[in-house]
């Protein structure tokens, strides 16, 4: 495809004498319902050719036609000019591009990206929308990382503040020493199980005082658990024994919870920062930008800036006693990333019901002159809904991300075993399998989805061997494999000299793969890890269609029957590359 603008280019120099320059020459994907691989707009150029569109079309097509044996032919609908490439073209693409052992891979860019995803509190268990976030976040970190960037996973995690200090609270007053060990829970549940016993008591006492003629905002500050967890809170900052010992035991048994459910998940970080270690930060960035006039002080002593000039509210970056509000914590964690990482770009993956914060959060930056703070960007990604009645959540009111990775596994089991095809695998190849199916069946259906939009999952929906789902592209996999292995296919030893003509599904088939690298490309420009499960999904598709009309295993021509296993085998080395970069495995037998 590389050599098409250059070639138009010439077209335009020796027919019209000329200059166009490649860059400005933006090839089309032909539509399906005309005859064409690539689509040429002539529109922009008529001007300068003093012709009609379909005459400068025509003119083009026939020079290109006359000129290039690459390509077959052509044919014009108004100002569109659809180019025909010939299958000599298409082998070539095949044997020396998509068979190079560097397609779809990328030379380091010497750019250096640092993605921040999941941020969890660590006092409650990971849910279906930090399962959105992880997935997101890791997918694209790893899309990063084939274009070329180098790339930091980053987590920070919120380890401190009232809500860590009511299941604390919650747990002295309550938990009678329980542990994870004494209870058979994991540690994050655990904590997580004291902040809602914290939140029941906590109802109570409001409810009781509200008996006593309190009004509820009255109740809701005077309630004791509450000025306890409060008074916690202040002995925790004031670094007091006994408060930093519970709440170290108490945070970690939640990492230790969370780094369970993050291997199930698939995702990884290389650096962690820790609110306990960041709140304070931005302080010295406060006094920076009062220096500097950008924020001011009102009576109460309070920090603020003016943001109404630029469509925004005025925002408080410290509060009258001195004390730091989130937004100064970020302000001072975006400095410490940069002065850690010196990245390039900086994403945040965060849901959309953040947007104003990160606008807020960017352009104070900017206004600071922080010349890093036009590389942050906002990944905001939109809620993630549930058909009423097909899950239950452990508090009724969120899905469980433990609870989620169960029910898909199960799921798998019990529709994988109707099928009656695993019935000669081991129990641990079947306990594999299942766990596979049903992970790659939930990264799939939340990944192929773009992150702006907001989504409803099926658990049972997205494991259907059949229609655009994870299991589908692996059933594809496994089944490339099997045909691939069954004829012992040997890469090194096949060559294409007797093959001079492709049949339709062959050609399309090396099409969608030579798109690859492309769709690599755009996936990376726009975070946007759902063009790749796409690609994957059409990909899987159009190879099922070339499985269904050509016989590979049985055709008598050995040259035809070791050309299609080429191009089975790259099909299948190109999924697996594909799905890897969304965390997805692809089995090789199902």
């Amino acid at each position: 495809m590389n050599f098409l603008p250059a070639a138009i280019s010439q077209a335009f120099k020796a027919l019209f004498d000329i200059e166009i320059a490649t860059e400005q020459i933006i090839l089309e994907q032909t539509k399906k319902e005309f005859e064409g691989h690539f689509t040429l707009v002539v529109f922009p150029f008529v001007r300068q050719t003093k012709k009609s569109p379909e005459q400068t079309a025509v003119v083009i097509g026939e020079y290109l036609k006359n000129n290039y044996p690459e390509v077959a032919d052509f044919n014009v609908i108004k100002g569109f000019l659809n180019i025909v490439l010939a299958d000599a073209f298409w082998l070539n693409v095949l044997q020396n591009d998509i068979a190079s052992s560097s397609f779809g891979s990328v030379s380091p860019n010497g750019k250096k990206v640092m993605v921040e995803y999941s941020s969890p509190n660590t006092n409650k268990p990971l849910h279906l929308g930090h399962v959105r976030n992880n997935l997101l976040g890791y997918a694209v970190a790893e899309v990063l990382k084939a274009n070329g960037y180098e790339v930091t996973k980053a987590n920070l995690v919120n380890d401190r503040g009232i809500h860590i200090c009511k299941s604390m609270l919650a747990w002295q007053k309550f938990g009678a020493g329980e542990t994870p060990e004494s209870s058979g829970l994991k540690g994050d549940h655990l904590v997580g199980k004291y902040y809602v016993i914290f939140d029941k008591e906590y109802k109570k006492e409001i409810d009781a005082l509200k008996d006593t003629g309190k009004t509820e905002d009255e109740a809701k500050k005077e309630a004791p658990l509450m000025k306890e967890a409060q008074a916690m809170l202040l002995k925790w900052e004031e670094g007091d024994e006994a408060v930093i010992s519970l709440w170290k035991t108490m945070n970690g048994w939640v990492y230790e919870g969370f780094d369970s459910t993050y291997r199930k998940l698939g995702v990884d970080f290389d650096k962690y920062y820790y609110e306990s270690d960041t709140y304070l930060l931005g302080k010295d960035i406060v006094e920076e930008g009062l220096a500097k006039g950008i924020f001011f002080k009102k009576e109460d002593g309070s920090v603020w800036i003016d943001l109404t000039s630029d469509g925004l509210d005025e925002k408080l970056v410290r509060r009258s006693d001195g004390t730091s509000v989130y937004i100064t914590q970020d302000l001072g964690t975006a400095q410490l990333k940069y002065d850690e990482f010196g990245v390039d770009k900086s994403i945040y993956v965060v849901g959309n019901e953040q947007d104003y914060h990160f606008k807020v959060l960017f352009l104070i930056l900017s206004k600071l002159g922080k010349t890093w703070a036009d590389g942050l960007y906002h990944l905001s990604y939109g809620m993630v809904d549930l058909p009423s009645g097909k899950m239950k959540s452990r508090e009724g009111t969120v899905v469980d991300a433990d609870d989620l990775i169960r029910e898909m596994e199960d799921t798998a089991r019990e529709k994988t075993e109707a099928l009656g095809k695993v019935d000669h695998f081991s129990e641990e190849e079947k306990a594999k399998l299942f766990y596979m199916i049903g992970m790659g069946a939930l990264k799939y259906f939340l990944l192929k989805v773009e992150p702006k939009k907001r989504l409803l999952f099926d658990p049972k929906e997205s494991i259907d061997f059949q229609g655009n789902t994870g299991p589908f592209i692996q059933y594809t996999h496994a089944r490339i494999r099997s045909v691939v292995n069954k004829a012992h296919f040997n890469e090194a030893t096949t060559g294409f000299e007797n093959i001079h003509s492709l049949k339709e599904t062959e050609s399309e088939l090396i099409q969608i793969l030579s798109r690859y690298p492309q769709i690599l490309s755009v996936a990376a420009r726009d975070y946007n890890p759902a063009a790749i499960a796409n690609y994957a999904y059409e990909l899987a598709k159009s190879y099922n269609k070339f499985y269904q009309t050509e016989s590979i295993l049985k055709v008598e021509e050995e040259d035809i029957k070791n050309f299609r296993l080429f191009i089975s085998y790259h099909t299948a080395l190109t999924l697996k590359k594909a799905m890897g970069l969304l965390g997805i495995d692809v089995p090789e037998r199902m």
